[in-house]
């Protein structure tokens, strides 16, 4: 084994274990929702979610981390939670609330993405040969 091989070797297993907990974060964070735990309720009532908006966005974020777990539905995974975890900096920055939460889940996503699925990075990484809108 070379120390190319190896390298990438510990790089997939490093960002398959970030991925994963992403996933076990965003399902407790979902359950935390559900179950309306009382520091979680409150501090999401003040930014206007509560009764039913609190369930769905805990079923977003619940859906979005089973499709993220599975390599098939990864993709589309990362897009609905990259676009919920948006949403959720968002909120916070519009309630003037700092928003480390949300954007560190966001961030261990795309670092464990980056590691594990450099190709999904890629054109950022390629000169364009044209562009993109003709």
């Amino acid at each position: 084994m070379t120390a190319t091989t190896s390298d990438r070797s510990v790089r997939v297993r490093v960002g398959t274990i970030l991925i994963y907990l992403s996933c076990l974060v965003l399902a407790g964070s979902a359950a935390a929702k559900v179950v309306q735990v009382p520091t979680v309720a409150s501090k999401l009532a003040v930014l206007g979610f509560s009764g039913s908006k609190l369930l769905l966005i805990a079923g977003l974020e619940l859906a979005g981390a089973i499709l993220f777990a599975f390599p098939r539905t990864r993709a589309f995974g990362l897009l609905l939670l990259s676009a919920y975890l948006g949403g959720a900096v968002a909120a916070h920055v519009a309630h003037d609330q700092l928003p480390f939460q949300p954007a560190f889940v966001l961030a261990l996503i795309w670092i464990g993405i980056s590691l594990r699925h450099p190709e999904a990075l890629a054109s950022l990484r390629q000169a364009p040969t044209r562009s993109a809108f003709g």
